[in-house]
């Protein structure tokens, strides 16, 4: 029973956005860091989330990913979050330039590919220049 209990804290999907992958034509790809609540946290370890639908905008040179739905925590109060909100997306700076010039070009958007944990239990989103 204890065995049970540990496999599953340490459970760390990794959710893919088959959509993507088959609409679009993936040019280059980058790894960002995410800005989330606690709950957010919670509900993408069971697995809740849907990046179907999920594209990434600039907003004051900062980037910003859209209509990624992570379902409110269902042992969550008052600190459950909007699930559609924009959510802060954290790269180098050098990296957001790349992306910006990118976005300027006719046809071009920013996709999300992946979401994962890495190594040390931290969020990550494969985004992806498309065409």
């Amino acid at each position: 029973m204890a065995k049970k209990k540990k496999q599953e804290k340490n459970y760390r999907p990794t959710i893919v956005n088959r959509k993507a992958r088959h609409e679009y034509t993936l040019l280059d790809k980058f790894e960002a860091g995410v800005a989330l609540t606690g709950t957010e946290v919670k509900s993408i370890r069971l697995g809740k989330v849907q990046l179907g639908e999920a594209y990434c905008v600039f907003k004051n040179e900062e980037l910003y990913v859209r209509d990624m739905h992570v379902s409110p925590y269902t042992e969550g109060n008052i600190f459950n979050s909007d699930s559609k909100r924009e959510r802060k997306l954290l790269l180098h700076r050098r990296e957001l330039e790349k992306l910006e010039s990118s976005m300027n070009e006719k046809g071009l958007t920013i996709v999300i590919s992946k979401l994962y944990f890495n190594g040390r239990n931290m969020i990550k989103l494969e985004i992806a220049i498309a065409k």
